[in-house]
Protein backbone atom coordinates (compact mmCIF):
# COMPACT_ATOMS: atom_id res chain seq x y z
CA UNK A 1 0.00 0.00 0.00
CA UNK A 2 1.65 3.77 -1.05
CA UNK A 3 1.90 5.95 1.32
CA UNK A 4 -1.34 8.10 0.03
CA UNK A 5 -3.24 5.14 -0.07
CA UNK A 6 -2.68 4.76 3.68
CA UNK A 7 -3.89 8.44 4.28
CA UNK A 8 -7.67 8.85 4.85
CA UNK A 9 -9.65 10.10 2.05
CA UNK A 10 -10.82 13.60 3.36
CA UNK A 11 -6.93 13.84 3.68
CA UNK A 12 -5.76 12.77 0.29
CA UNK A 13 -8.27 15.18 -0.96
CA UNK A 14 -6.73 18.52 0.67
CA UNK A 15 -3.25 17.43 0.50
CA UNK A 16 -3.70 17.14 -3.12
CA UNK A 17 -5.93 19.91 -3.68
CA UNK A 18 -3.34 22.15 -1.84
CA UNK A 19 -1.06 21.58 -4.06
CA UNK A 20 -3.22 21.84 -7.16
CA UNK A 21 -4.23 25.60 -6.21
CA UNK A 22 -1.21 26.77 -5.32
CA UNK A 23 0.30 25.27 -8.61
CA UNK A 24 -2.62 26.63 -10.17
CA UNK A 25 -4.64 28.62 -8.61
CA UNK A 26 -8.36 27.48 -7.31
CA UNK A 27 -10.58 28.93 -10.59
CA UNK A 28 -7.98 26.70 -12.83
CA UNK A 29 -8.55 23.59 -10.82
CA UNK A 30 -11.13 21.37 -11.72
CA UNK A 31 -13.03 18.43 -10.00
CA UNK A 32 -11.78 16.44 -12.19
CA UNK A 33 -8.03 17.51 -11.58
CA UNK A 34 -7.95 16.60 -7.91
CA UNK A 35 -9.86 13.23 -8.71
CA UNK A 36 -6.97 12.22 -11.06
CA UNK A 37 -4.77 13.58 -8.52
CA UNK A 38 -5.88 10.97 -5.92
CA UNK A 39 -6.92 8.14 -8.05
CA UNK A 40 -10.61 8.70 -6.27
CA UNK A 41 -13.87 8.31 -7.98
CA UNK A 42 -16.20 11.11 -7.92
CA UNK A 43 -18.43 9.30 -5.52
CA UNK A 44 -15.84 9.15 -3.11
CA UNK A 45 -15.36 12.59 -2.98
CA UNK A 46 -18.76 14.15 -2.97
CA UNK A 47 -19.10 11.77 0.00
CA UNK A 48 -16.72 13.97 1.79
CA UNK A 49 -17.19 17.31 0.18
CA UNK A 50 -20.05 18.56 -1.57
CA UNK A 51 -18.59 21.05 -3.86
CA UNK A 52 -14.91 22.47 -5.07
CA UNK A 53 -15.83 25.25 -2.44
CA UNK A 54 -16.13 23.03 0.65
CA UNK A 55 -12.46 21.60 -0.25
CA UNK A 56 -11.08 25.08 -0.71
CA UNK A 57 -12.52 25.47 2.75
CA UNK A 58 -11.06 22.05 3.96
CA UNK A 59 -7.57 23.48 2.74
CA UNK A 60 -7.62 26.43 4.27
CA UNK A 61 -8.51 25.03 7.69
CA UNK A 62 -5.49 22.98 7.05
CA UNK A 63 -3.22 26.19 6.98
CA UNK A 64 -5.19 27.45 9.67
CA UNK A 65 -4.50 24.90 11.98
CA UNK A 66 -1.00 23.60 10.59
CA UNK A 67 0.83 27.30 10.88
CA UNK A 68 3.24 25.78 14.03
CA UNK A 69 3.51 22.06 12.80
CA UNK A 70 4.37 23.21 9.38
CA UNK A 71 5.66 26.54 8.99
CA UNK A 72 6.92 28.02 12.18
CA UNK A 73 8.65 24.84 13.98
CA UNK A 74 10.91 24.29 10.95
CA UNK A 75 11.91 28.06 10.52
CA UNK A 76 13.05 28.10 14.55
CA UNK A 77 14.68 25.10 14.88
CA UNK A 78 17.48 25.95 16.39
CA UNK A 79 16.75 29.92 16.92
CA UNK A 80 16.01 31.14 20.36
CA UNK A 81 16.31 35.33 19.73
CA UNK A 82 12.79 36.42 19.24
CA UNK A 83 13.86 38.89 16.76
CA UNK A 84 16.07 36.59 15.08
CA UNK A 85 13.50 34.17 14.88
CA UNK A 86 11.57 36.54 12.86
CA UNK A 87 14.24 37.14 10.01
CA UNK A 88 14.60 32.82 10.42
CA UNK A 89 10.73 33.05 9.22
CA UNK A 90 11.18 35.36 6.31
CA UNK A 91 14.63 33.15 5.31
CA UNK A 92 12.17 30.58 5.15
CA UNK A 93 10.45 32.19 2.57
CA UNK A 94 13.38 32.71 0.43
CA UNK A 95 14.45 28.98 0.63
CA UNK A 96 11.47 28.50 -0.83
CA UNK A 97 11.95 31.14 -3.60
CA UNK A 98 15.09 29.82 -4.40
CA UNK A 99 14.35 26.29 -4.66
CA UNK A 100 11.45 26.84 -6.83
CA UNK A 101 13.54 28.99 -9.26
CA UNK A 102 11.83 31.99 -8.34
CA UNK A 103 8.23 30.90 -9.11
CA UNK A 104 7.47 30.52 -5.49
CA UNK A 105 3.65 32.28 -4.35
CA UNK A 106 2.55 32.10 -0.75
CA UNK A 107 -0.64 29.99 -1.27
CA UNK A 108 -2.59 32.25 1.20
CA UNK A 109 -1.54 35.19 -0.66
CA UNK A 110 -2.30 33.67 -4.08
CA UNK A 111 -5.63 32.66 -2.84
CA UNK A 112 -6.26 36.23 -1.37
CA UNK A 113 -5.63 37.75 -4.93
CA UNK A 114 -7.32 35.40 -7.42
CA UNK A 115 -10.17 35.44 -4.96
CA UNK A 116 -11.05 39.41 -4.26
CA UNK A 117 -14.61 38.77 -4.14
CA UNK A 118 -14.69 35.27 -1.80
CA UNK A 119 -16.99 34.02 0.02
CA UNK A 120 -17.49 35.23 3.37
CA UNK A 121 -16.19 32.05 5.14
CA UNK A 122 -13.90 31.43 2.57
CA UNK A 123 -12.62 35.35 3.46
CA UNK A 124 -12.84 34.83 7.29
CA UNK A 125 -10.25 32.21 6.83
CA UNK A 126 -8.03 33.64 4.26
CA UNK A 127 -8.20 36.78 6.88
CA UNK A 128 -7.54 34.45 9.82
CA UNK A 129 -4.31 32.67 8.33
CA UNK A 130 -3.29 36.02 7.94
CA UNK A 131 -3.94 37.22 11.84
CA UNK A 132 -2.77 34.07 12.62
CA UNK A 133 1.07 34.86 10.47
CA UNK A 134 1.22 38.53 12.35
CA UNK A 135 0.08 37.31 15.49
CA UNK A 136 3.53 34.59 15.71
CA UNK A 137 5.08 37.61 14.61
CA UNK A 138 4.10 40.12 17.32
CA UNK A 139 4.20 37.11 19.93
CA UNK A 140 8.32 37.54 18.82
CA UNK A 141 8.05 41.25 18.99
CA UNK A 142 6.64 40.72 22.87
CA UNK A 143 9.07 38.78 23.83
CA UNK A 144 12.01 40.98 23.16
CA UNK A 145 10.37 42.91 25.76
CA UNK A 146 12.55 46.09 26.72
CA UNK A 147 14.75 45.83 23.13
CA UNK A 148 12.49 47.17 21.30
CA UNK A 149 10.93 50.88 22.02
CA UNK A 150 8.02 50.67 24.94
CA UNK A 151 5.78 52.88 22.47
CA UNK A 152 6.42 50.59 20.05
CA UNK A 153 3.02 49.19 18.00
CA UNK A 154 4.02 45.65 17.80
CA UNK A 155 0.52 44.79 16.45
CA UNK A 156 1.48 47.44 13.12
CA UNK A 157 5.09 46.11 13.55
CA UNK A 158 3.96 42.87 13.00
CA UNK A 159 1.77 43.70 10.13
CA UNK A 160 4.60 45.33 8.61
CA UNK A 161 6.25 42.28 8.55
CA UNK A 162 3.73 40.13 6.72
CA UNK A 163 3.47 42.69 3.76
CA UNK A 164 7.31 42.61 3.44
CA UNK A 165 6.73 39.05 3.53
CA UNK A 166 4.30 38.80 0.97
CA UNK A 167 5.45 41.62 -1.58
CA UNK A 168 9.14 40.34 -1.31
CA UNK A 169 6.98 37.10 -3.09
CA UNK A 170 4.96 38.81 -5.10
CA UNK A 171 7.93 41.10 -7.00
CA UNK A 172 10.64 38.05 -6.76
CA UNK A 173 7.48 35.64 -8.66
CA UNK A 174 6.83 38.68 -11.33
CA UNK A 175 10.69 39.69 -12.02
CA UNK A 176 12.31 36.07 -11.46
CA UNK A 177 14.55 37.55 -8.80
CA UNK A 178 14.95 36.96 -5.05
CA UNK A 179 16.96 40.31 -5.27
CA UNK A 180 13.45 42.21 -4.52
CA UNK A 181 12.70 39.92 -1.55
CA UNK A 182 16.32 40.57 -0.29
CA UNK A 183 15.82 44.15 -0.71
CA UNK A 184 12.72 44.51 1.32
CA UNK A 185 14.11 42.13 4.03
CA UNK A 186 17.12 44.26 4.10
CA UNK A 187 15.54 47.12 5.03
CA UNK A 188 13.11 45.62 7.49
CA UNK A 189 16.41 44.62 8.99
CA UNK A 190 17.72 48.42 8.88
CA UNK A 191 14.49 49.03 10.68
CA UNK A 192 14.69 46.50 13.69
CA UNK A 193 18.26 47.96 14.12
CA UNK A 194 17.24 51.23 14.56
CA UNK A 195 14.43 50.49 16.84
CA UNK A 196 16.94 48.29 19.03
CA UNK A 197 19.37 51.03 19.23
CA UNK A 198 16.67 53.76 19.79
CA UNK A 199 15.29 51.42 22.80
CA UNK A 200 19.20 51.35 24.15
CA UNK A 201 19.44 54.74 23.62
CA UNK A 202 16.74 55.54 26.45
CA UNK A 203 18.05 52.93 28.63
CA UNK A 204 21.08 53.87 28.77
CA UNK A 205 20.15 57.92 29.61
CA UNK A 206 17.43 56.46 32.48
Amino acid sequence: MSPQEKLDTRTRIVLAAMELFWAKGYNSTSVADILSRTQLNAGSLYHVFPGKQDVLVAVLEFYRDGIQENLLDPAWEGVDDPIERIFALLDRYRWMIVETDNTYGCPIGSLALELHEADPVVRELLAINFTNWAGAIERCLEEAGERLPAELDRRALSEFVLTTMEGGVMQARTYRDVAYFDRGVAALRDHFDMLLVRAAGRQAMA
